[in-house]
């Protein structure tokens, strides 16, 4: 299957009138000092990540642990889960890696024109967030929320707009910070299949044009030490393995847990980002801290 390289696809439509705005950064507060950097978590500040969102990759650079978010991207994230399951990924190289940007790779010839053999996967630009959605605000600007689905830092319309809509849902979009993981495609905007990407940094121009669908919550050390190259010349760094870690042997799974964004840990470190960011903080500024073991 040919595929054009990613990010070369035809400029997305405005979006309508109905949908959001990109939020803009709340007013900082001159006068206010930056609190203190909160004490180390509790255990009630922490969560256990489901298993079978979780995907393993072991690269020569090291292991990368990719938190996948279903509640943004379900049709992606189950065919990565898919994918995983089979061992599609083991042994492919990251062919498109571009400093300051993102690692590209999922592609089994290795230079971006490959796919499975499974048909491509909707666009899943925008997700719907419903009363249920597990979110947590961070800042709310009455026609637009900021906050977070677990890992993934997002951006909606206001839930008091969820009344007026058929599905009693809102609008709502993932910010491409450091560590978000894309669905690459061609320039058709349903064309995504198997190939990925990990982005080295963050990247506001991706957003609503490329599927969202996890977040590096482990290993973006190894992200960014990939060799960059657009091809990477002579392409030598690759995935290993890529496992869903429900489907590890018990013995070799790593036993994760990640901040809860829900806890009050969390809450005191999106303040202190809040301040310490002022008028130029965004979503991207906030620490989210794992353990692995």
């Amino acid at each position: 299957m040919k595929m054009t390289p990613l990010f070369l696809a035809a400029a997305v439509a405005a979006l309508s009138a109905s949908a959001i705005a990109a939020p803009k950064p709340p007013a900082a507060k001159p006068a206010a000092a930056t609190p203190a950097k909160p004490s180390g978590p509790l255990a009630a500040d922490w969560r256990t990540p489901n298993p079978d969102d979780v995907l393993v990759i072991d690269t020569n650079k090291g292991r990368i642990i990719v938190e996948m978010v279903p509640e943004v991207a379900p049709i992606f994230t189950d065919r990565m889960r898919e994918l995983a399951l089979e061992h599609f990924f083991d042994g492919q190289t990251f062919f498109r890696v571009i400093e300051d940007f993102m690692d590209q790779t999922g592609d089994p010839e290795n230079r971006g024109t490959g796919g499975s053999t499974k048909p491509d996967v909707k666009a899943e630009f925008l997700f719907r967030r419903g009363p249920d959605t597990a979110f947590t605000l961070a800042v709310d600007q009455s026609v637009a929320e900021v906050g977070f689905i677990k890992s993934l830092p997002v951006a909606t319309q206001s839930m008091m707009l969820a009344p007026m809509t058929k599905d009693g849902k809102v609008s709502g979009f993932a910010f491409y910070c450091p560590g978000v993981a894309g669905a690459a495609r061609g320039e058709a905007e349903n064309s995504a299949n198997s190939q990925f990407f990990l982005m080295r940094a963050s990247f506001p121009a991706l957003e609503r044009k490329y599927t969202a669908w996890g977040r590096v919550i482990s290993g973006q050390g190894a992200v960014t030490q990939i060799k960059t190259g657009e091809p990477v010349e002579d392409p030598q760094d690759k995935m290993l393995t890529l496992r869903v870690l429900s489907d590890m042997p018990e013995k070799d799974r790593p036993k994760i847990r990640v901040i809860d964004p829900a806890g009050k840990w969390f809450k005191a470190e999106v303040a202190r980002a809040q301040v310490a960011g002022g008028t130029s903080f965004t979503a991207c500024d906030v620490n989210i801290p794992v353990e692995v073991k």
